[in-house]
């Protein structure tokens, strides 16, 4: 086949645009799902697609379709590409919205190059992928692949006290179509690594063919609150220093393991807070990750077993509630295949990888054959106004999921 390229000033030039829209009073870009910035997002992405003159489609959720129907393949599976446009708060500006816009330019070009495909092009943005106002995180991704109803989904209060549903309609992104209307025939993202592996090693391009396991908990101690100064260290039932034990118990299991085993305390809270009251309560969560199924069991059974032990020895009340749970992942090896070929092609390095990300691309592969594509993240950093991947590896990213969304959709092959 004739060597085809994106356009990659039109490719930068529009994550930097879609970089610009959500910027808060002090710079930082802010664009949770079913916000006003949102919205505003949304809006240019849905102009960027009908301008590539893709019918474009939202389901209940609010996720986005822009699709490319070529005569005759009305009722045909599509091969989805894609991702999410919604960010942490203070974001960088890669994270999601590179592969939703790196999948247009794909369709983009290959329409240009009047290329027949055999089957249909479709490019997803996702609702509500990041979790930060609205749990489970990969929502949208969830609900389209059946492993979430829409009812519970649209029913979700946020951090902020407004329920989902409601927050689509008020930004006129509550579309008419059921989820999953659009069930494709295979899915592949593009991605940021959101880590340090291929910068660290100089390798371009990342073939992900795992994706590690997620284990959210929310951990609740409750001791009893007292003076700071009168009560002996002995006679105490700090829910503090017992949560303080948790955390160290974590990190000290995953150092010692010679597994991929992360863990990680990322929010804590204690009650009544005040510098000289003994913690009646501290209320943290708990993530828990590994590429294994058996493994990631074995920690959380581990961390059951020593909060039963805890609760003994500090004299305090220990409940757990489970936030999201999603196994590990293997994706396609017939797709992980063909990103590797389409790198060598390229004369790209490259190498197998795992993600320790959740993404889009996880719940997708319930329902159809699905991989994913990295390409470097400097230092590592994402989630982060300081992430950044430089401009030739996005391009060559893009490039690669070109041929392999061009090998894919060439007459007669399989995923």
């Amino acid at each position: 086949m004739t060597p085809l390229s994106i356009d990659a000033e039109r490719l930068l030039g529009r994550i930097r645009t879609l970089g610009s829209i959500g910027r808060d009073a002090d710079g930082r870009l802010v664009r949770l799902a079913a916000s006003d910035t949102d919205r505003e997002g949304r809006d240019r992405l849905v102009a960027w697609l009908e301008e590539a003159g893709l019918d474009v489609a939202v389901d209940r959720i609010g996720n986005i379709f822009g699709i490319w129907r070529p005569a005759g393949m009305e009722d045909a599976a599509p091969l989805m590409l894609g991702s999410h446009i919604d960010t942490v708060i203070d974001a960088g500006i890669y994270d999601g919205c590179y592969g939703v816009l790196s999948g247009l330019a794909v369709i983009e070009t290959l329409k240009a190059a009047g290329f027949s495909p055999a089957r249909p092009l479709a490019v997803a943005a996702f609702t509500n992928e990041e979790g930060v106002r609205y749990a489970p995180d990969m929502m949208g991704s969830l609900v389209h692949a059946g492993g979430l109803s829409v009812e519970a989904a649209l029913a979700t209060v946020g951090t902020d006290g407004t329920v989902l549903g409601r927050e689509l309609e008020r930004i006129g992104y509550a579309g008419g179509n059921a989820p999953g209307f659009l069930t494709p025939h295979a899915y592949v993202e593009l991605h940021i690594e959101q880590g340090p592996v291929l910068a660290h090693e100089g390798i371009a391009i990342g073939a992900v063919e795992t994706l590690q396991g997620i284990s959210w908990q929310k951990v609740t101690i409750d001791g009893k609150a007292n003076h700071a100064g009168t009560t002996p260290m002995a006679m105490r039932q700090d829910a503090g220093h017992a949560a303080a034990r948790v955390v160290a118990f974590l990190r000290e299991r995953a150092r010692a393991s010679q597994t991929p085993t992360v863990a990680t305390v990322g929010c804590m809270a204690f009650e009544p807070n005040a510098i000289n009251v003994i913690p009646a309560r501290a209320t943290f969560t708990v993530d828990l990750r590994d590429p294994d199924e058996a493994r990631l069991r074995e920690e959380e059974a581990a961390l059951a077993a020593f909060l039963d032990r805890l609760a003994q020895e500090e004299k305090v009340a220990i409940s757990v509630e489970r936030l999201a749970r999603f196994e590990p992942v293997t994706f396609d090896a017939r797709i992980v295949g063909r990103i590797e070929s389409a790198a060598r092609a390229r004369g790209l390095s490259h190498r197998r990888m795992t993600s320790g990300a959740g993404h889009d691309a996880q719940m997708m592969a319930r329902i159809a054959p699905a991989a994913m594509i990295f390409v470097p993240s400097i230092a590592g950093i994402s989630h982060n106004p300081a992430e950044r991947t430089e401009d030739a590896d996005l391009v060559a990213g893009a490039n690669v999921l070109l041929d392999v969304v061009r090998a894919m959709t060439a007459e007669g092959a399989s995923p």
